[in-house]
């Protein structure tokens, strides 16, 4: 990817946008953001705690929802579809992040001033992808209980039965994680570095996106260690009745900008060469 000069308007110089240069992740440095990310989130607890709470309370109204609409068997692949979604809400983490290794002031109007700056119209195109993600998510899991079980609505308690004690729903199971898990991974790739590159960069979306899956496909394993790690801990969340969402969450959401700048080469000084 060659350096791009911006039109400029009269008497203003001539914007470079610099290439983003992709590092060698080792697979030591995802223990070392985790430790980062925790460091963050103990230094400035109220903007990810207001996050966590945030997925929390939307994760409660989906099981609510679910309850009285009689789908159960939706609320499994909606409330780990909202995961899909949660690098767009943590955008503010990344610029806590971000001014907390600057030593630049934090209050809630200067970080969510910042994330609409940066990120300005592309983030937007990021949360569209995101949200496209997700409808993908529900419409395979849709497709999947209808392949399996067809029309029938068993309640919670007989359908988690049949789903751990019989051949179909054993196969229901391990197909729908399967996929599912393909899916995942695949939105993994495209947002894991985009939305910290969109808040630390000048970039646009598609650049962005690109950028993050180069550096899924440098730097394969590391990458899949991450997103394993991302998985077990919003699994944990999940298993508390979604309130460990309101600690792992703002550590995922801080670790990620450490992975971001672990893998991705910081950008240039103005006239420091490309």
């Amino acid at each position: 990817m060659q350096d791009s000069v911006q039109p400029a308007e009269a008497g203003v110089a001539p914007r470079v946008r610099r290439a983003v240069v992709i590092r060698k992740l080792q697979i030591g440095e995802i223990p070392k953001a985790l430790g980062a990310g925790w460091n963050d989130f103990r230094t400035a607890p109220g903007y990810g705690l207001v996050v966590g709470g945030a997925h929390v309370a939307v994760g409660w109204l989906i099981i609510l929802l679910v309850r009285l609409s009689g789908f159960h068997s939706l609320a499994y692949p909606l409330l780990t579809g909202v995961a899909l979604v949660t690098p767009f809400s943590a955008a503010a983490l990344y610029e806590v992040s971000r001014r907390l290794e600057k030593g630049e002031k934090l209050s809630w109007g200067a970080v969510l001033r910042s994330v609409r700056d940066s990120g300005g119209r592309d983030l937007g195109w990021m949360c569209l992808v995101s949200l496209f993600a997700f409808i993908i998510w529900v419409d395979f899991a849709t497709f999947l209980y209808l392949m399996f079980y067809g029309l029938d609505m068993p309640d919670p308690t007989a359908f988690v039965q049949q789903a751990l004690t019989t051949s179909k729903g054993i196969a229901f199971i391990l197909t729908g994680n399967f996929f599912g898990g393909l899916i995942a991974f695949a939105i993994f790739s495209l947002t894991v570095v985009s939305y910290p590159l969109l808040l630390d960069r000048d970039v646009d979306f598609a650049t962005a996106m690109i950028s993050s899956v180069k550096a899924v496909r440098t730097n394969p394993l590391p990458m899949l260690a991450w997103a394993a790690v991302i998985a077990v801990l919003l699994a944990l969340g999940l298993m508390t009745a979604l309130l460990g969402l309101t600690i792992v969450l703002p550590l995922l959401g801080h670790a990620t900008w450490h992975v971001y700048r672990a893998v991705v080469e910081p950008e240039p000084p103005p006239g420091g060469g490309a």
